[in-house]
């Protein structure tokens, strides 16, 4: 049962940070193509671009997509904070369930 616990927690954090990581990464690409998009908006706000949405490529102008190019950025951003909050607290019941069982890595 205790092998079991830990190989869930184990397991837990695993996910966690993973998700974490793609999160970021998603977050990264957006920053991209918001530095890219934040030039045309400046010289052409009318400038057509175009969004996959669904599946679907979808006709936007520069103008249309940033704003929500930004709104989808920090919703991705607070994800990724609230997931930080639930890995460290995982952490913290992982720690503290090795140290209650007196848990050792073997080498």
């Amino acid at each position: 049962e205790i092998q079991q616990n830990y190989s869930k927690l184990q397991s837990e954090l695993q996910a966690l940070a993973q998700k974490i990581g793609e999160l970021e990464s998603e977050a990264e690409e957006h920053d991209l193509v918001l530095a890219t998009l934040a030039e045309q908006l400046k010289l052409d706000p009318k400038r057509k671009c175009f969004r996959m949405i669904g599946g679907v490529l979808v006709e936007r102008t520069v103008e249309d997509v940033t704003p929500n190019l930004q709104t989808n950025l920090e919703g991705i951003k607070r994800v990724i904070a609230t997931l930080a909050g639930q890995y460290k607290t995982k952490e913290e019941e992982f720690s503290k369930f090795v140290k209650d069982y007196n848990i050792r890595a073997r080498t």
